[in-house]
């Protein structure tokens, strides 16, 4: 009988408060030892999220979403400056307040999101455990949005780069083809899009979200596990596949980029929203 009953529909309330829109700059702080062609496939997914000339299914029709978001409006994704700690200032192993000041390097400008991104031998406060990466906001006169993502490949590729890894918990299913073959920075690219989602539509905690504001369901995180239509737990759902690599996506961006992106819920629906 529990089978036949409906679920209701998921709803991420508004809280009336600030979303992103406009022109966003996300500044990026690399943090750690990242290779050119790991930093180009970030660069280029960034950079994605705004082209229309890639083709369908494309990045930036994945972003759109965040439009259709009341008080929002069209957020203009534009790379800003990249700051590079390939030495570990602060050490290997950070606290949020490491974080924040890394983040600040990006400066405190209205409107911009600075993203901090460590490299895989760096651990980060409830890295793994909790989190595969976060966003939040500064307080006092002058706030500015930040974020923070890690590379899970040699800590937990199980728990931050599904579906590329085999899963820590539930089905062990196949793990899919990263689509730019590395399980790591294409695992980021999934919690790159989670918090970026989720900065734009909730910046400042009073945005949309489900749940208590200190552990929200926002804008992709409300549709964990879901990456094409059909997905359940340990399935990712319908995918693309790359015929010669049999890489596994859902998205194009540009420089013949191709990414797997997690749904999106989307408020005219009330739906956890697909590419494919």
């Amino acid at each position: 009988m529990a089978a036949l009953l409906k679920q209701p529909p998921l709803v991420l309330k508004y809280h009336r408060g600030a979303l992103l829109k406009g022109a966003v700059t996300v500044n990026l702080i690399w943090y750690g030892k990242f290779t050119p062609t790991q930093r180009s496939i970030i660069v280029d997914f960034l950079q994605s999220l705004n082209s229309a000339k890639s083709l369908q299914p494309s990045v930036s029709s994945w972003w759109k979403t965040t439009e259709k978001y009341s008080g929002g409006g069209s957020s203009n994704i534009v790379l800003g400056k990249q700051f590079f700690d390939d030495n570990y200032s602060l050490g290997k192993s950070l606290k949020n307040s490491h974080v924040v000041y890394l983040a600040a390097k990006g400066g405190h400008l209205n409107g911009a999101v600075n993203v901090v991104l460590t490299a895989e031998d760096v651990a980060v406060d409830g890295f793994c455990m909790s989190r595969c990466g976060s966003h939040g906001s500064t307080r006092g006169a002058v706030r500015f949005a930040y974020a923070w993502v890690g590379n899970a490949e040699t800590q937990c590729p199980g728990y931050c780069a599904w579906p590329f890894h085999q899963p820590v918990y539930g089905p062990q299913t196949s793990p899919l083809v990263s689509p730019n073959g590395d399980v790591g920075v294409d695992g980021m690219v999934i919690n790159l899009a989670t918090v970026l989602a989720g900065t734009v539509t909730n910046p400042f905690n009073n945005g949309y979200f489900q749940g208590p504001a200190t552990a929200p369901l926002e804008a992709v995180s409300a549709c964990t596990g879901v990456f094409g239509s059909g997905a359940y737990p340990g399935y990712a759902g319908k995918v693309l596949t790359e015929k010669t690599s049999g890489a596994s996506y859902n998205a194009l961006g540009v420089n013949g980029r191709r990414y797997l992106l997690p749904a999106m819920w989307d408020p005219q629906t009330s739906q956890c929203s697909t590419l494919v």
